[in-house]
């Protein structure tokens, strides 16, 4: 078994209730164990591909991280929740477009990948609040203040997750 962390995020629909059937669909994977989830934050759409932060066009989003243990394989881990993003309604018709639900590997053990379908630790993952705050509230061993402070300028609100 390997740990995982996954974030998650949706700002089309119910978010709320998109996150936590996801968090369910993964707790579901064979092999696969969700350890514990971060609380539900609410974010602002962000454009951080640049490796900068800047506003998106969009309605807020919604996120979480989750921590896992695995039997699966990185990319076959990351197949998994390509599926569950799929079967979430998931569409990509642009880079960055608002979406159902989204799905990101952000660290797989103490791993490196570098391949055409995956990059761990996850390429932008140190440029968002919306994956930083929720993964120490986890790890916080595995997030530095100086990691938090330099991304304290983006909105970010803790929410819980709400009842179903």
């Amino acid at each position: 078994m390997v740990r995982a962390y996954v974030a998650l995020g949706a700002n089309l629909g119910d978010a709320a209730a998109a996150l936590r059937r996801a968090v369910q669909a993964i707790n579901s994977l064979p092999r696969t164990q969700v350890l514990q989830s971060s609380s539900l934050y609410k974010t602002a759409p962000l454009d951080t591909d640049a490796g900068g932060a800047v506003a998106a066009p969009g309605n807020d989003y919604l996120n979480a991280v989750v921590e896992v243990d695995t039997g699966f394989s990185a990319p076959d881990l990351l197949d998994q929740l390509q599926h569950i993003e799929q079967q979430a309604g998931r569409e990509r018709p642009f880079r960055n477009a608002p979406r159902t639900l989204d799905l990101d590997l952000l660290l797989y053990g103490s791993g490196r990948i570098d391949s055409a379908c995956l990059t761990v630790p996850h390429p932008r993952m140190m440029h968002r609040a919306f994956v930083l705050v929720p993964l120490a509230e986890i790890a916080p061993d595995l997030v530095s203040a100086a990691q938090l402070a330099a991304v304290a300028q983006q909105r970010i609100e803790k929410l819980g997750w709400p009842d179903a």
